[in-house]
Order: C-alpha cells, then sequence, then structure tokens
C-alpha cells in the first residue's frame, strides 16, 4: 500500500452473500470493477495518482473498508464507483455503498466522497438526500470527477461550473446547470482498465462459461469494447449515465492489446465482453475476430447479443476467435409482450439464430424475463416451453424490475406500484426481491413462477441429457447440486 497520499481512492463496493444467497459460495461470478479501472487509467493519464479498494472482491465489511480507505491510502477524494457487471446490477450494489460512506463518514466527517455509476446518474437528487456523500454525478462520470478533484485541491473550491455534479452547498442540494459530454475518443483518453491496481487473483469465471473447464474458473477478466447501447428495452437502465441511447466503441487494435495484455501479464484466457450489446456493428465485430485469430491465444470468450443483430456469416469467426458463448436476450415467448420491452421478432426467429449459433459450435445463454407489463399466466407459460424448446446450453430466469433510470421505473412510480424497500432487494437472488406485478399477475406470483421454472429447466431430463452429451457426467453433477440450493424468498413465504 502506498505511504503517501493519493489523489482519488475508487472503491468497488458490494458482497456476495446477501445478494446470491447459498449460489454465492461455488456458482457465481466475482468480477473486476470495469468501470473502475477504465476511470483510474483516464486519470492517471490526467497526472492523477489513484488506487482501486474492491470490496466486493476482498470480501470487506463497511467499517474496515472506511479504516483502509483512510489509514492506508489517505484519498483527497473517495470515489464510490456503483457499476454492476451488467446493467441492473448497478441499483443493488447501492445498500453496501451507502453503508461504506456511512463508516468512512464516522472516520473522518470532513473527507469527500464522490458517488458514480448507473444508478446514481439516474436518482441523483434522492441519492444526495439519502446517502453520507458530498457529490453526485448525473453523467458518464471520469470527466466530472477530474474537475471536482481540481476544485478541491484549488483555493477557492468553486464547483458551481462543473457539469453534471450535484452536492450540497448551505444545507441545499445544488444541481448542475449542463450535462458533461460524453468522451468520444476512448482509445486515446480511456484506453483500457488499470489491471495493476486490482486483485487479480480473486476474479472467477461465472460457472456455465467455463462447463467445460470448471476448474479453471480462474483467472478471469471482464472488458468494454463498447459503451451504451443504441437501444430503448423498457426494463434496461444502462443508458442513465449517458442520458441517451449511444454506441461508442474502442477500436480493434486497443481491445487486441488489452487482450493481449491480460493474457501476457496475467495469464488470463476466460474473458467476458461487457458490452450490452456486442454482436452489432460490423467491422468492429469482424475487426476484432480477425486480430483475435491472428493472435491465436486459446481464449474462453462471451459476449451479449440480440436476436435481430446476429448474422450467421459471422459465426464461424466468432467461434474461431475464441466466443465460446454468446448470451441472447430472448425474454419471452409472447411477440406482444416482446414489443413493449421493444424487441420486435418472432418465435421463428428466436429458434433459428438459436440453432444457427449452436451450429457454428458456439454455446447459447438464453434470457427470459418473466412478469413484463403484458405478460399472464399463460404467456409466462409459453416463455417456459419456448425455453425448454430451444434447450440452450444455459439460461437465466428473471422477474421484471423497475431498476431506476428504466422506463419500467418510471411507470412504476406514476403507477405507485410497491417497490423494494431496499437497494440490495432489486437483486433477482435476494431474499427480499419484489417483483413487478403485471395487470392479472400479483408479485408473488411471478417470482414463484420464476423460481418454479429454474427447477424445472434445470431438472429436465432433456436438459441434463444435452448438458451431459456436451460437457460431460461431471457438469451434470454440478449443476445438480446448483439446483439443490434453495432460495429463501419472504414474498412467498406463508404467514404464521
Amino acid at each position: 500500500m502506498p505511504a503517501d497520499a493519493i489523489d482519488i481512492l475508487f472503491i468497488h463496493p458490494g458482497s456476495h452473500r446477501p445478494l446470491y444467497q447459498g449460489l454465492s459460495d461455488e456458482f457465481s461470478a466475482i468480477e473486476p470493477p470495469a468501470f473502475a479501472g477504465l476511470f483510474a487509467s483516464y486519470l492517471r493519464l490526467q497526472g492523477c495518482s489513484v488506487g482501486i479498494l474492491d470490496a466486493a472482491a476482498l470480501g470487506l465489511e463497511p467499517a474496515e473498508v472506511a479504516r483502509q480507505a483512510l489509514e492506508d491510502w489517505n484519498p483527497t477524494l473517495i470515489a464510490l464507483a456503483v457499476y454492476g457487471h451488467q446493467p441492473s446490477a448497478s441499483t443493488q450494489l447501492m445498500t453496501a455503498a451507502g453503508a461504506i460512506a456511512a463508516a468512512v463518514k464516522a472516520l473522518d466527517p470532513t473527507r469527500p466522497i464522490f458517488m458514480t455509476g448507473t444508478h446514481p446518474a439516474a436518482l441523483p437528487q434522492r441519492t444526495l438526500e439519502e446517502e453520507a456523500v458530498d457529490f453526485v454525478c448525473d453523467g458518464e462520470g471520469p470527466v466530472t470527477l477530474l474537475k471536482t478533484l481540481i476544485a478541491l485541491q484549488a483555493e477557492g473550491r468553486d464547483f458551481c461550473t462543473i457539469p453534471s455534479l450535484w452536492r450540497r452547498q448551505d444545507g441545499h442540494i445544488v444541481a448542475p446547470t449542463a450535462h458533461e459530454l460524453l468522451i468520444q475518443d476512448l482509445d486515446q483518453t480511456m484506453p483500457g482498465i488499470a489491471w495493476d491496481l486490482l486483485p487479480m487473483e480473486r476474479y472467477r469465471a461465472h460457472n456455465w462459461h467455463c462447463l467445460d473447464r470448471l476448474d479453471r474458473r480462474a483467472p478471469y477478466a471482464s472488458i468494454h469494447t463498447a459503451l451504451g447501447c443504441p437501444y430503448r428495452c423498457s426494463f434496461c437502465c444502462i443508458n442513465a449515465p449517458f442520458h441517451q441511447p449511444s454506441y461508442r466503441m474502442w477500436s480493434a487494435a486497443s481491445v487486441l492489446r488489452e487482450i493481449d495484455r491480460l493474457v501476457n501479464d496475467y495469464g488470463v484466457t476466460n474473458i467476458k465482453i461487457i458490452d450490452e450489446m456486442f454482436v452489432l456493428n460490423r467491422r468492429h465485430v469482424l475487426d476484432l475476430c480477425d486480430g483475435l485469430i491472428a493472435l491465436g491465444y486459446p481464449l474462453n470468450l462471451w459476449a451479449y447479443a440480440r436476436v435481430d443483430t446476429i448474422r450467421e456469416e459471422w459465426l464461424p469467426k466468432l467461434k474461431a476467435a475464441g466466443f465460446n458463448w454468446l448470451c441472447l436476450g430472448i425474454e419471452s415467448a409472447s411477440r406482444h409482450v416482446r414489443d413493449g420491452a421493444d424487441k420486435h421478432y418472432c418465435n421463428e426467429d428466436i429458434i433459428s439464430v438459436v440453432r444457427q449459433i449452436q451450429s457454428a459450435g458456439i454455446h447459447v445463454l438464453g434470457n427470459y424475463i418473466f412478469g413484463l407489463p403484458d405478460d399472464t399466466a399463460e404467456s409466462m407459460q409459453d416463455t417456459l416451453d419456448l425455453a425448454l424448446a430451444l434447450n440452450c446450453e444455459f439460461a437465466n430466469f428473471y422477474t421484471a424490475a423497475a431498476y431506476p433510470g428504466s422506463a419500467l421505473y418510471r411507470q412504476a412510480v406514476a403507477q405507485g406500484l410497491e417497490l423494494p424497500r431496499r437497494w440490495h432487494h432489486f437483486y433477482q437472488h435476494s431474499e427480499y426481491t419484489l417483483p413487478l406485478p403485471t395487470a392479472t399477475l400479483t408479485p408473488a406470483e411471478v417470482l414463484a413462477f420464476r423460481d418454479q421454472a429454474f427447477t424445472t429447466y434445470f431438472s429436465s431430463p432433456h436438459y441434463l441429457a444435452r448438458v451431459e452429451r456436451t460437457f460431460g457426467p461431471a457438469v451434470t453433477a454440478h449443476l445438480r447440486r446448483m439446483t439443490a440450493i434453495p432460495l429463501r424468498r419472504k414474498l412467498l413465504e406463508t404467514p404464521p
């Protein structure tokens, strides 16, 4: 640890057990805080001294995080980077982030704390009202953070003209008068993650990502090749910090340098592409694939795609480049329900694309959502039936949740719907998770269906036979252990 004070310490909050319950020990991933790492690289290029304290990966309680931050780092500014490993994961980190901020202020009430992330960007005023922080960013983050640091270090401490910066002044909350512009030249200004600041030995891949190598889930890394998303799915909050649908890419050369460093400096071959939509831009995808094929590393990559962005002619190159998994947002078997989520294609398209991917030797992770606004008991059953028929190599089953920054959140607030009482209760595996109701279904009915769908899918003889043929009996046993772990659900408990 550094002996001298530093300019900015990033803290990545989180605690796996309250979020994942019994799944946390063996089955969940432990992912590096990509945005904290990217922002650290940006600030280093601006001449700042930076550190990262990954409380989630290190398993630290808030009091210990606060002690280490102040005693070992002594930063001019603490930055709580509340970015999850998918857009919805930001909100679930807010409980831990708030506890860390309170613990820091208990030890040093004058230490400035800055909060950035998808959730704070969506609810900046509420975040300042509820949390023990001094500054909240409603935009992308790094430029606002740098300007805040400069103002703190200046004699006058003038924050008035900093775009996207919410702050307290004389007991009142002051909103910014403008949004900070998005960074455009990603290659030059934010060229990769500051891996040397992270506890790389702590990270491990999702279990499904390594079904063919369960004993080699570490080392592991996750990287961005692009920021933002051009789509407007009703359940997604990814564009909250960007204020509009957008899509900015690093060059293939920049991404290849990042992967080359991960392989050669840290021995990483299991890599997640975090982009909310990787399989989208033809030149971006194919240039990166060509570069990876030329490097020849034995990579195990996965990335997100949409049914309507997959091009069959790209699939052989994706496989050759090391993409062993593609994650598809299938969401629902009902076209009417999908249309409400801004996904316009038919079930025949879904089936065709899944089979194309599998025919190319790439595994499919199917994502499904129960309880979208137009869902009924019948449409949810149709979705489960579609999942069973597709028989993807793995599946995620979610309940519709009103994440701040999403259209569903705005609708839920306008309708006065009950939302989870604490931020970490938004997480799908939380004991206290509370799905949205639909016109015909209660939250409890949606949640009960989701949990039963999970058990039905992963206990299906048809599915288990496929897994055993593809990955072997040890993986089948692994999945049986996963399915046997019960999730406590307060919503489904019978009152005494």
